[in-house]
């Protein structure tokens, strides 16, 4: 078989507000140079290699859309003669279940459900296929690739139409099997090491690691493990599928993953047992529990496992005034035990609350502000200046 023509994707990569320029760098370290950051993602120009490869290496970015229509309507009847003009058997499999994402501002097309049925009605009469309402992707299971997600977007009459290649949202890597109270996303996690930034070279302690999504995120990166090895994703089942340029992608990720040094730690720990547990699972499925140690310990009993590095930790937010109340002891003490045991260290904190950050009592700037299961959260900061003396 002869190869295939080089395909020139529109591509969108999407992530949440804040992370544009850490997506924008990851696309830029792969090699693709026509790329710029918006609101929201990266606009960039992509080969069938660049898409498969973006998929698979992005720590950051959520999902990446191809743009495959951009069309003008400002009646139902040309939104239909104009529909069934797209190209859609050379994007979507004859019969492959498909849901829709419509969303309708400042155009003469405002409804939204409306839009929906006449795209739908299009499929149905093209593809042989019926389209329904997206639901909620958490909680699926990454290895399986749901329903192909069209995404269309009316604005100021012109409607831009596209497919998601991603499948499941690039942060569910395959391997949290379970998480803690709040847990954090990996692509939020990832983003906060890339702030800081850690690279690997000295030691990481998270003493609130609940199911160790930070440590693990931070072994995968310095192992040059690709985030995306262990899962599916839509383009798999594209018409225009090439398997074998996929698997030399796959290949080519495989090949370029590293033992790690362990002179340089990573360690976790956590008061509750059930959260220990589920972060050495996450670490084993992760193919990293070799590089992370996971410990059931209190604040007041973390180890430093040298003369400088990064403790870097998610702990409880406090949202409720009951709860903010309670972790002020909480914080406090951990301010102490990093002041007496961490001085010369590196710290980073994700907070919602300036009253429990001050409890700490360590000087923190604003690094990055992001938001954490629909909580507006700050990654906070600084150094660790000098040691208390023990009482």
């Amino acid at each position: 078989m002869s190869p295939r023509s080089p395909e020139a994707y529109h591509a969108f990569a999407t992530s949440a507000v804040g992370l544009e320029r850490f997506v924008l760098d990851e696309i830029r370290a792969l090699g693709i140079r026509h790329a710029r950051a918006i609101e929201g993602g990266v606009e960039f120009r992509a080969s069938r290699e660049d898409l498969y490869r973006v998929n698979l290496w992005s720590r950051v970015a959520s999902r990446v859309l191809v743009r495959i229509a951009d069309i003008h309507a400002t009646s139902f009847p040309e939104l239909d003669r104009r529909l069934q003009r797209v190209d859609w058997q050379r994007w979507i499999a004859r019969g492959l279940p498909t849901r829709l994402s419509v969303t309708c501002r400042k155009s003469r097309l405002y409804h939204s459900d409306a839009v929906a049925e006449r795209v739908s009605s299009v499929l149905g009469t093209i593809l042989g296929l019926s389209a329904v309402a997206a639901p909620d992707d958490e909680g699926l299971d990454p290895t399986q690739v749901p329903p192909q997600l069209l995404v269309v977007r009316f604005y100021r009459d012109r409607c831009t139409i596209s497919l998601d290649s991603s499948g499941q949202l690039l942060h569910q890597r395959g391997y949290r099997g379970a998480a803690g109270r709040a847990p954090l996303r990996e692509t939020l996690a990832a983003a906060v090491l890339m702030a800081l930034p850690w690279s690997g070279d000295v030691p990481l302690v998270d003493p609130m690691c609940g199911s160790g999504t930070i440590a693990i995120e931070a072994a995968l990166m310095a192992r040059r493990i690709a985030p995306g090895i262990q899962r599916a994703f839509a383009f798999e089942r594209w018409p225009d599928f090439e398997r074998d340029l996929w698997q030399a992608a796959r290949d080519a990720a495989g090949a370029s993953a590293v033992a790690r040094d362990f002179a340089v730690r990573i360690l976790g720990s956590d008061r509750d047992a059930g959260a220990v547990t589920a972060a050495r699972d996450n670490a084993r499925r992760a193919g990293v529990a070799a590089d992370v140690e996971f410990e059931r310990k209190t604040v007041s009993e973390i180890d430093v496992p040298g003369p400088a590095g990064l403790v870097l930790t998610n702990p409880p937010y406090g949202i409720r005034v009951g709860d903010r109340d309670d972790l002020r002891d909480l914080y406090a003490r951990f301010g102490t035990v990093l002041r007496r045991r961490f001085g010369g260290w590196s710290l980073g904190v994700l907070s919602a609350d300036r009253s429990l950050e001050g409890q700490l009592r360590i000087p923190l700037k604003e690094r990055l502000a992001l938001s954490n299961g629909g909580i507006r959260v700050r990654l906070m900061a600084g150094r660790i200046e000098g040691r208390l003396r023990d009482s």
